[in-house]
Parts: C-alpha cells; structure tokens; sequence
C-alpha cells in the first residue's frame, strides 16, 4: 500500500498563501514567510492546493505506506523553527490527538539541547490554546493596509473574536463576535426596494451575453458582502448589474475567468467594481478579475472594494492591473 503526500519545494515558495484556503484538511499554513505542512496526519493527498501554487511548489509524492510516527514527524519539523512546531502541536491538539501530542512534546523536551529555540516558550504557546483553538492564534496576525497607507490588524471595536473550533489556522473560518446596532436604532427597512436589477446572479448560473450586461457597470461581489454591508443595495448595487461568487468554496472557477472576459470584450461593460471581504481566501474573487483583464483586448476600469467581516469599509478605490 502506497500513500500520497504533498511536498513543498521552500526554494520555489513565496509564501503567497493560496494554497492555504484550498487545504480543506487544513494541514497547511504560512509560517515565516514560507508554505509548510503542519501536519502529514491530516493531509490526505488529494493536492486540492497544487493548482492554486502559482509557483510550482507543490507536487505530490507517493511513497510506502507506514503508521503515523509523531517522532518522525517531530524530527522532520524541529528544523523548520518554533513557529512550525506550535503550528504542529496546536494542530494535534485541536484534533483531539493527544497521545500524539504527548509523544511530541516528550520528543522536544528530550532533545532540547538540539533545539535552537525555547521549548518553554512552545510549551507555553500551545498550552494556551483550549481544545478546538487553532495555533495560528499565537501567531502574528496579518495586516491590511487601505487606500490611505494605515495598517488594520483583524481586531474590530465592539466587539472581541475567538478562534472557531474547525478553521485549522484560516482567518476567513475565524469566529468572530461584534455588537450590532441596535434593532431600535435601525430605520425601518421591511418595504426598502431591492436595487436588483436581474435575475440570476451566481455566477456559475449567469449568461454573460445577456442584455442587461450590456454596456453596464458590473459589481463583481462576493457572496458574503451583502450580509456583512447593511447598505449593500442602497449604496454599492444601485445602478449595476450584479455577478456574485465565493472563491473559496466554488468549483470549477476556471468558468468565471471565461465569463470575465466575455462580459468585458462581447458585452462591453463600461466599469467593473469587485466587492470582497477582508479575509486572506476572498483575495481569490480579485485575482481572478486581474487574470481575465490581462487576457481581454478591451481595458476598463476596476475599483475595487474590502469589506471588513463587522461590515464596515476598509477600502476603496481605484485598482491598477497589469
């Protein structure tokens, strides 16, 4: 019997985090600036990640089948420095495997004289983390800059987050809890007219030839945004036509970029606006607007907008493609 794996090339990586969001085992992440595979348990060598590598560094490799040997693991990932160990036990131990667990901890505190940083301080890390937290919690998070060169961590006022049980180290998975206007403060919104103009507008479902593209003004959204902005209609979709898409869990995303390009050469649309949340994985919906841009004879303008997960703006205007 034969297992796959995967296997990342650190000399090719660039650490550009596309295949994260794509490892629905979650067993990759982006640590120090680098691809790694934080757990062998968990991937099941399917390579859902390999096509979203944009450098090539990632293949799979099938070898002889063995059981899961926590020690060899530990030996492999000593070297690649603190961060990726409290990645590896914090994965084990959101997993619930704690006989794996212990297995590496002994290993790491037996062989600390090898080690080139503080055992302490992993130990200290992961013991942090309650069952069914995610490492990556200990970690740095990411900053966004906006349009007026600020710097956002993910922390939002009024409101505070907690890892969720199953995101295995992806911010766009992340539980978060924020306080909401309150109802009596809300105009009343039960007749508010619907800016939508046409029907449909998934984007796997749309007929990019259709009239009503024609010439107009598209909003390229993800799905999440109209629930995150309370003035979706009303601010963002009156007067455009609407194409929608989550370029997480959507398959088949090849079609999208066809359909880009029809709506910018065939059907003309005079202006494309794409609508994403702040998350790491709806950074996909943008790239997939730059690559049928580059590929249309046609040049339009894109704005481009980030929706923060508490519904507020972090970023809007004009975006430059290649």
């Amino acid at each position: 019997m034969k297992r796959e794996i995967i296997n990342i090339n650190e000399e090719l990586c660039n650490g550009c985090g596309l295949c994260v969001p794509n490892c629905h085992e979650g067993a990759l992440q982006i640590i120090d600036g680098k691809a790694r595979l934080v757990s062998d348990l968990m991937c099941d060598g399917l390579g859902a990640c390999i096509g979203h590598c944009p450098e090539g560094a990632i293949t799979i490799e099938e070898r002889e089948a063995e059981p899961y040997d926590e020690i060899k693991v530990m030996q492999q990932i000593i070297s690649k420095g603190k961060n990726t160990v409290i990645a590896h036990l914090g994965h084990l131990k959101e997993h619930g495997e704690k006989d794996f667990l212990r297995q590496g901890v002994k290993y790491m505190l037996e062989n600390q004289d090898k080690l080139d940083f503080n055992a302490d301080e992993v130990l200290e890390a992961v013991h942090d983390l309650p069952m069914g937290k995610s490492a990556s919690a200990k970690q740095e998070q990411p900053k966004h800059e906006d349009h007026h060169g600020h710097h956002h961590g993910h922390h939002h006022g009024g409101g505070h987050s907690e890892e969720s049980g199953g995101n295995c180290g992806c911010a766009g998975s992340k539980t978060q809890v924020f306080a909401p206007i309150p109802v009596a403060e809300i105009p009343s919104s039960r007749n508010l007219a619907s800016a939508l103009t046409h029907w449909p507008v998934q984007m796997h479902l749309i007929n990019p030839r259709a009239g009503h593209f024609q010439g107009s003004h598209l909003l390229l959204a993800a799905d999440c945004t109209a629930f995150s902005l309370g003035s979706f209609h009303p601010s963002y979709l009156q007067g455009k036509t609407l194409a929608i898409a989550c370029p997480k869990l959507d398959s088949n995303r090849e079609v999208y970029v066809e359909k880009l390009k029809i709506l910018i050469d065939e059907s003309q649309i005079d202006m494309l606006t794409v609508m994403i949340m702040e998350v790491p994985c709806c950074g996909g919906l943008l790239q997939m607007a730059e690559l049928a841009m580059s590929q249309c004879t046609r040049q339009i303008p894109m704005k481009l907008i980030i929706v923060s997960v508490d519904g507020k703006i972090k970023q809007e205007g004009w975006h430059k493609t290649a």
